[in-house]
């Protein structure tokens, strides 16, 4: 298939594609006598597990080392829980500090009553305030 059809196929733009490829994250396709690059179904798959672990907040670096994990089929899984668990642990964590930002962000809003001089605004007040 060309690379259209693979981009359409994988949910992802032309452009990703040869990102992705020049990243390394897919092997270099072949290429018609045209010029055209041709890929098959193996590159789709591929493609897929990218597109799937990109969007459970894997980076591209990451990517590539579960890639290489899943072309050692007969090795033990403990290698890519880890990897799973490891993330999981990164989301957490991010998931706490959006937490603690939304709690400050919901107070600051609260105590501000929208209206009045803004020299008396206490969300204005807080930001300016010198931290101990």
């Amino acid at each position: 298939m060309k690379i259209g059809e693979l981009a359409h196929r994988a949910g992802v733009g032309i452009d990703t594609v040869r990102y992705y490829e020049k990243e390394g994250l897919l092997p270099r396709a072949q290429r018609l006598a045209s010029g055209y690059r041709v890929y098959d179904p193996q590159d789709l798959r591929r493609l897929q597990f990218v597109r799937r672990a990109k969007a459970l907040g894997f980076t591209l670096p990451e990517i590539r080392d579960l890639l290489a994990l899943s072309a050692h089929r007969d090795d033990d899984m403990a290698s890519m829980k880890a990897a799973a668990t490891e993330k999981l642990a990164d989301v957490q964590a991010k998931i706490a500090e959006l937490t603690r930002i939304r709690e400050g962000l919901e107070t600051l809003v609260a105590s501000c009553p929208g209206h009045g001089a803004l020299g008396q605004c206490p969300i204005l007040n807080a930001l300016a305030e010198d931290a101990p």
